[in-house]
């Protein structure tokens, strides 16, 4: 399996399944209500449901773009900063709908192989607070694109169940539905 084959539905069906929770969240606190929503924490130490977003978002980005050897964007360093101050200007769920949208777009845009640079290619990832760790392409793929994303999809999940939204597994592997054989029905 190459980072593509991995990354690239993995990141759209989940950000699809994340958009849809706020979609859901709308739906059952209407009247802007479900706004409030993306101030809402875990822990006081964590980041805001606004903040999980954008940072989901932010490691779609970031994957994309350090698999394709390429700069990041400034589009990055938005997301990040958008982020980083939710926690005094979440935003409304259109915004953040809107910032899922945006990172759909730019996996729409990638080639059938686009993140597949050779898989024991160097990669050196540097944090903002100055770590740096030596990865390959695959290990970064798995160990870190793939991890850091899926804590922060979590996170929003927990924060919405949390808060009263009405979401279950279902909500969450939405994806597998369409491939739940019926009860009964003949195996091929």
């Amino acid at each position: 399996m190459t980072p593509t084959d991995l990354l690239v539905p993995t990141w759209r069906q989940m950000l699809g399944a994340l958009s849809d929770w706020l979609a859901k969240a709308e739906v059952q606190m209407p009247g802007g209500a479900a706004d409030a929503l993306l101030s809402a924490r875990l822990a006081p130490d964590m980041f805001p449901l606004a903040t999980q977003v954008r940072f989901a978002c932010v490691q779609v980005w970031e994957g994309a773009h350090r698999l394709r050897d390429e700069p990041l964007p400034d589009r990055v360093m938005a997301l990040l900063d958008e982020g980083r101050q939710a926690g005094d200007q979440p935003g409304t769920m259109a915004d953040a709908r809107a910032r899922i949208a945006e990172t759909l777009v730019l996996l729409d845009s990638l080639a059938a192989d686009a993140l597949n640079r050779c898989s024991d290619a160097p990669l050196a990832h540097d944090l903002p607070n100055g770590m740096i760790f030596d990865l390959t392409s695959d290990s970064y793929a798995r160990d870190w694109a793939l991890p850091q994303f899926y804590f922060h999809v979590m996170t929003a999940y927990a924060i919405l169940r949390a808060q009263g939204v009405e979401l279950g597994k279902a909500d969450y592997v939405a994806h597998m539905l369409p491939r739940l054989r019926q009860p009964g029905a003949p195996q091929d």
